[in-house]
Parts: structure tokens; C-alpha cells; sequence
């Protein structure tokens, strides 16, 4: 049986999983700026033009500061409280980027359903295999960052609410796994190696699409091109596990002691620019540290919304 933590005597796994939080939105928020005309965005992208604040926030971090709250107050991830959560929060804020299938999930939990019912309808019957669960995984692997274990232990739970499809729940335990693997060779437990954070990722990812495309991804040089990676890994155009964790997990492992140089590369691959960043951005705020997030990124982000009372005193002293 596995204990959960608690929470108040762990400060050190909160304050992982609020840098990873940090990394997470300031990521989603930027990405999002890059949707609109092709050329524009081509321009704007070629001329490294920093987009015009505020940066507003999506789904991702929405769903993201669910994860981190359940965090805080249980110490683990428990599904049952992290689909109200997720219910709760879409209610006073819908229109913040939700995909078709999460509207309809977390309206039906928000009236009442029971999540296992609801996750389990979506597409027939098979659940769904998108890559909601992998866009807000990151804090889990911050939060239990020291046991990688018990990282995919409860990355799994966290996306169990709203992905019954075993790959929807596979893009959650390897972000989550990179996140942690991303503070490990951060703080000196280990040495630096991009290659390495994708090869470890890859083997404790479960079976299917997204492990082989991890095993792609590793096989791919990461000096290659933002775009010749997107074309072999995809880039979240299919809003699926398998088109989206691949090349964010390459793109976190390119630039693993770089932040702005990550999401540079990531939003260059275009697709779910949104969602790539949010990935790639909490998983290497883990690695950098919030002095590693450039000021004007984290202040470009707009405020982030939470039913808990932040204490930021922890960002300002770089915990």
C-alpha cells in the first residue's frame, strides 16, 4: 500500500510542484500567442518577436493548478477529488480552450456523473486517448520528483479522471516522468543528459503509440530541425498523446538548461503550440529553476487563479 505524503511536511515536493506549475502556464500562455495567420506567426517566429502582453492561459494550466491544489491537500493524487476540482474550476471558467470531449466530460462530472462512467463513454466506449492528461502532468512529477515510481504511480491517477484510454493515461506518466528525471539532472543527482531524460522516459512509459514514438524520438539527433522533428514525432495537430508527448519530451530534452530556448523550439513545430509549450515549459522549470524563467516571460503571464492561497513567497526566494 502506498501512504500518501502529507503535504505540509513535504514542503520541498510542494515547492517542486509549484515551479513545475510556474513552468507549466508561463509555457501555455506563450504558445497560445502563436495562433493565427501562417505567414504572421512565420514572421513573428523567424524574427524571435516577443508577443504582446498579457499572455493569457489556457485549459492546460486551468487543469494544471487542479493537479497542483490536490497536491497540496492530500499529498498525492486522488482522483475522486481531482475530478471535482477539474469539474469546479471548468464551471467558473469554461471558455478557456476546452476541447469538445472535455466539455462534455467535465459538464456530465459537474452534474453529478460519477468520472469512471464519463471517462469511459467518451469515443464509444474507448475513452479517450488526447493529450490533456500528459498538458498538466508536470507537477506531478515535481511533487514526487525523489521516487520515480511512485511519479508514474500518480501520474496515472491524474489523468484517470478524463483519459480511460490506456495511451491518453501513457502521455501523462512520461511527461510526469521527464519532469522528474528534468529536476534530477538539475539539482546534481544526476548528470545533465537530454538523451538520457528520453531514453529513461521511454522505458517507463507504458506499451502503445507513445512509447514508440519516445523510441523515435531518442533515435533522432536533438540538433536536428524544430520541424524535421514535428514531421517524424508530430506536433499535437491530432490533439492525441502519441502526436504531442514525443516532440515535447525531444524539444524539453534539446534545451534541458535553457527555458526560453525550449519553448522557441517547441513553438516552432506549430501544431497544439499551446500545449507543447505547457509540457515543455514545466518540464524544464524543473531543471532551470525559476531563475532560469526569464523575468519577462513570468511576468508577461497573466495572474494565476487558484482556490488555495499561493505563497509566493516561495517563487521570490527561487524554492
Amino acid at each position: 500500500m502506498e501512504y500518501p505524503r502529507d503535504s505540509a511536511a513535504d514542503p520541498a515536493g510542494r515547492g517542486r510542484a509549484r515551479l513545475a506549475l510556474e513552468g507549466l502556464s508561463i509555457g501555455d500562455a506563450f504558445g497560445e500567442r502563436f495562433f493565427g495567420p501562417p505567414e504572421r506567426i512565420a514572421d513573428k517566429l523567424a524574427k524571435r518577436e516577443m508577443p504582446r502582453a498579457p499572455w493569457f492561459w489556457t485549459d492546460d494550466t486551468a487543469m494544471g493548478l487542479s493537479v497542483y491544489e490536490v497536491l497540496v491537500e492530500h499529498g498525492h493524487i486522488d482522483p475522486d477529488a481531482l475530478a471535482i476540482r477539474f469539474a469546479e474550476r471548468y464551471h467558473r471558467d469554461p471558455m478557456r480552450g476546452y476541447g469538445g470531449t472535455a466539455h462534455t466530460i467535465l459538464q456530465a462530472i459537474f452534474a453529478g456523473m460519477p468520472w469512471r462512467v464519463v471517462a469511459q463513454a467518451a469515443f464509444d466506449g474507448e475513452g479517450s486517448q488526447g493529450n490533456g492528461g500528459a498538458m498538466r502532468a508536470a507537477p506531478v512529477g515535481g511533487y514526487f520528483a525523489d521516487d520515480l515510481e511512485v511519479v508514474v504511480r500518480n501520474a496515472l491517477e491524474s489523468a484517470a479522471p478524463t483519459h480511460a484510454h490506456v495511451e491518453g493515461r501513457a502521455g501523462a506518466v512520461a511527461v510526469a516522468v521527464a519532469a522528474a528525471l528534468a529536476w534530477q539532472m538539475g539539482n546534481d543527482l544526476r548528470a545533465p543528459s537530454g538523451l538520457e531524460l528520453l531514453r529513461e522516459t521511454q522505458a517507463r512509459t507504458p506499451p502503445g503509440p507513445t512509447r514508440d514514438g519516445l523510441a523515435r524520438a531518442v533515435e533522432l539527433s536533438l540538433s536536428a530541425a524544430p520541424g524535421e522533428a514535428a514531421a517524424l514525432l508530430g506536433n499535437g495537430s491530432r490533439v492525441i498523446a502519441s502526436d504531442t508527448v514525443p516532440y515535447s519530451i525531444w524539444c524539453a530534452a534539446r534545451h534541458l538548461q535553457d527555458y526560453e530556448e525550449a519553448l522557441w523550439t517547441a513553438v516552432s513545430g506549430l501544431g497544439d503550440r499551446d500545449t507543447t509549450c505547457a509540457i515543455v515549459g514545466g518540464i524544464v522549470a524543473l531543471s532551470v529553476g525559476y531563475a532560469g524563467i526569464p523575468a519577462a516571460f513570468a511576468g508577461a503571464r497573466e495572474p494565476l487563479d487558484s482556490t488555495l492561497a499561493y505563497d509566493e513567497r516561495h517563487a521570490s526566494r527561487g524554492i
